[in-house]
């Protein structure tokens, strides 16, 4: 068979509704400067959507910052991977700065989150190595462990007894071969938004010998006292072996990285073939970084802000009657009823009639019969925003729930 052929008779779960709804549903695009609004095929809409948590794409300083790098340095600079031609002194400037940040010895830059966590899980681990994971980890890691050669034991999403069965039985299987074991959890779970449970990991430490591995894409910048993260919010950013974020997110950047022990850093940096093979990153992305960062620091206000945006919405919701489920983080998930036709019509009735715009998840994401919206809520949303928002789901759910969404077509008003 030819394999395009092969291809176009199975496009895939997603895939399969690209005819209806590309460009609306998914590919949608979005005008105008980041921020708590934008427009949608020409009508201003209330964006919950995007992972601008403290509001930094469109701040002054980081505006003329990036600005400022662009025109003195260009997008080539520096030319080549990072071992070859690539390093500069503004690099090891942003790595220094978030190992200071984040508690840890040593940093490496990544080019994208990604590509760098996958990556570095295949630098880390041989076939005599086992991974121990959590069931709810983000695609990246799951495709990392796609590329693990060896033994891997997933747990129970967040469930601390299933993660020290599977921990019982990687040590029973290393017993016959030289191997070690990595677990990998996530900080913040970026669908339901609940922290993982990473106090009750590292306590196993003292019964089980395995080292530590963080996601914490979604806690850098919005959890602890001084935004480093879930770590420093559960007390335990010591017994973090290797910590990794993103810069995609309260950073409103490209680009990620990973700290730890100083040695083991310089292990990924000559090992980490996604590194070691691409184009470093370019200086007006790392200069923009590295104020970022400084804003992170010096700037607490921003995250006072996002998180008083987290609770009023949240306890809205919760006020409303609406299942949030267990989230504490400002990942903030709506869990409603339905089918694909009636998540359909909901998210056009909301995105047309009441210019809320936000994202929906349903099967095969999730089993049949359950509707997920995920609201991100960020520094830049106003008091306006959030009232809009919550009289607007009261509404679209009294309509999901008296069936008005089993319709054919939604009335635009």
């Amino acid at each position: 068979m030819d394999i395009f052929e092969k291809l176009l008779k199975n496009l895939g779960p997603i895939g399969e509704h690209a005819e209806r709804a590309h460009g609306y549903f998914a590919f949608p695009k979005l005008d105008g400067e980041i921020g708590a609004r934008m427009n949608f095929r020409g009508k201003e809409k209330i964006i919950w959507s995007l992972n601008n948590y403290l509001g930094l794409a469109n701040h002054a300083k980081v505006r003329e910052v990036d600005a400022s790098a662009a025109k003195e340095f260009g997008l080539a600079a520096p030319m080549g991977a990072r071992m070859m031609s690539g390093n500069t002194n503004y690099h090891e400037q942003l790595e220094n700065e978030l190992s200071s940040f984040v508690q840890k010895e040593a940093t490496i830059l990544l080019n994208y989150g990604y590509q760098g966590i996958l990556s570095a899980v295949d630098a880390l681990c041989s076939r005599r190595d086992i991974i121990v994971y959590d069931a709810e980890c983000h695609a990246c890691i799951i495709d990392g462990l796609r590329l693990h050669p060896g033994y891997r034991y997933v747990f129970k999403h967040n469930d601390i007894g299933d993660c020290e069965k599977q921990l019982r039985r990687a040590t029973e299987m290393l017993k016959n071969v030289s191997g070690g074991i990595l677990l990998i959890t996530e900080g913040v779970f970026g669908m339901a938004g609940d922290q993982g449970k990473l106090k009750e990991i590292a306590a196993l430490k003292q019964k089980y010998d395995f080292r530590l591995l963080v996601d914490d894409a979604h806690g850098f910048g919005t959890m602890g006292k001084t935004g480093a993260g879930t770590g420093e919010e559960q007390g335990i950013q010591d017994q973090i072996d290797l910590y990794f974020s993103t810069f995609a997110k309260s950073m409103a950047s490209i680009g990620a990285f990973m700290s730890g022990q100083k040695e083991i850093v310089n292990f990924l940096r000559y090992n980490m073939r996604s590194q070691i093979f691409a184009k470093s990153l370019p200086l007006p992305i790392v200069i923009g970084n590295i104020t970022r960062l400084e804003l992170l620091r010096t700037e607490p206000a921003l995250r006072e802000r996002l998180w008083e945006n987290v609770e009023k919405l949240q306890h809205g919701l919760s006020a409303r009657g609406f299942n949030i489920g267990t989230t504490n983080s400002p990942v903030t998930p709506i869990y409603l009823q339905g089918d694909i036709p009636e998540a359909t019509a909901m998210c056009l009735d909301l995105r047309e009639n009441y210019n809320i715009f936000c994202s929906i998840v349903v099967y095969p994401v999730i089993p049949r019969g359950q509707i997920i919206y995920r609201l991100i809520p960020t520094a830049a949303h106003t008091d306006e925003d959030i009232t809009l928002t919550l009289e607007a789901f009261s509404e679209a759910k009294h309509k999901l729930d008296s069936l008005q969404y089993n319709v054919a077509e939604i009335p635009l008003v």
